[in-house]
C-alpha cells in the first residue's frame, strides 16, 4: 500500500505539467529581480534626473501614529507595469503574430478536440434528412 502511495506521488511530481509550473515559477522569480533592479537603476534614475528624487519611497501620508506608504506603492505599481508590458511584447504579441502568420500562409493550426468534435457534429446535422 505505501509503495503505491509513494509511486503515485512520484508520478505526480514529474508529469510534464507540473516540471513547467516550477520552470515557469523560478523564471518568474529571475524576471522579478531583473524587472526590480531596471526599475530602481534605470526607471527611478530617471525620475531622479526629472523630479529630484530617486524614489517614490518618500512619498507618504501620516495619519495618527502611522504612515501610509504611497510612495512604495507606486513603486510596486511601477514594477507590474514593467512585467505585463514585457509579458505582452516578448510573449502574447509574438505568438499571436506566429498564430496569425501560420492562417495567412495556409497552415492547419489544430482546433482544440471539443471544438473538432462539435464541427463534426454540426456537419453531421447538415447532412441530415
Amino acid at each position: 500500500m505505501n509503495q503505491g502511495i509513494i509511486k503515485e506521488f512520484r508520478d505526480f511530481l514529474l508529469r510534464g505539467d507540473l516540471i513547467s509550473l516550477a520552470v515557469a515559477f523560478i523564471m518568474a522569480g529571475a524576471f522579478g529581480a531583473v524587472v526590480a533592479v531596471f526599475t530602481d537603476g534605470i526607471i527611478m534614475a530617471f525620475i531622479a534626473a526629472i523630479f529630484g528624487k530617486p524614489s517614490f519611497d518618500s512619498i507618504g501620508l501620516d495619519i495618527g501614529d502611522g504612515r501610509l506608504a504611497i510612495g512604495s506603492f507606486l513603486t510596486a505599481v511601477v514594477n507590474l507595469v514593467i512585467v505585463a508590458a514585457a509579458v505582452f511584447f516578448f510573449i502574447v504579441k509574438p505568438v499571436q503574430t506566429i498564430k496569425d502568420r501560420q492562417k495567412k500562409e495556409g497552415e492547419v493550426v489544430p482546433d482544440a478536440d471539443d471544438i473538432a468534435l462539435l464541427k463534426e457534429i454540426r456537419d453531421l446535422l447538415k447532412n441530415r434528412p
